[in-house]
């Protein structure tokens, strides 16, 4: 059974935490595929305006175009309407049924889960896979206990079977604290030394567009 892992999120700008997220994941848990998805503008951040989902795509595709395994997707950006993360999920179950599906989330996005729409079904439908980030913590106490027997926690384990049900994986196997909010912040402040976070091509298209 293929393994397909898909990352949401706004990746605004996306960093070489995005990257190192999925060159990992892909290894750890032997994926043939890692896609990330960028969300046209997550319905639950209304009060929150992200960068246009065209360039955000585009620095995307910069920074993946070296990688074999590893693609950027346009399922959320084609739709008429701002999906949330379900509907989403959902499609890509219909569309891929013999598929072993993955979703990838950070921290920060475990810690917020519960204003997600239809947040306990995101959490059911496929497999999760949650990346932590320093210094944000792991709660569990968020979520019901009937959620919370479906969590395995691989902190620490980089050997592993995976179930044949549907799980929800912690894993800390990348432990880089680096902000797409914080590298916003210091490009709009002229802070030098933002060109280290991200990859260079990814770099350069946000000098060369004025994206911030």
């Amino acid at each position: 059974m293929k393994r397909i892992a898909f990352y949401g999120g706004s990746f605004d700008p996306v960093h070489n935490g995005h990257i190192k997220i999925a060159q990992k994941l892909v290894n750890l848990f032997e994926l043939d595929e890692f896609v990330f998805v960028p969300a046209f503008h997550a319905p639950h951040k209304k009060d929150k305006k992200p960068t246009s989902a065209f360039q955000r795509y585009a620095m995307l595709c910069l920074a993946t175009k070296d990688e074999g395994k590893i693609g950027v997707s346009k399922v959320e950006l084609d739709l008429p309407s701002k999906p949330y993360t379900i509907e989403t999920l959902t499609k890509l179950k219909t569309a891929l049924p013999k598929q072993k599906i993955f979703f990838v989330m950070g921290a920060d996005s475990w810690q917020e889960i519960t204003t997600w729409k239809e947040w306990e079904k995101v959490l059911t439908v496929v497999n999760i896979i949650v990346v932590t980030r320093p210094p944000i913590g792991i709660e569990f106490s968020h979520v019901t206990p009937e959620i919370q027997e479906r969590i395995v926690d691989l902190r620490g384990k980089m050997n592993f079977e995976l179930s044949d049900e549907d799980k929800i994986y912690i894993t800390d196997a990348v432990s880089l604290d680096i902000s797409s909010t914080e590298i916003r912040n210091k490009i709009r402040e002229q802070t030098t030394g933002w060109r280290d976070n991200v990859p260079f091509e990814v770099a350069n298209y946000i000098e060369k567009y004025k994206i911030y």
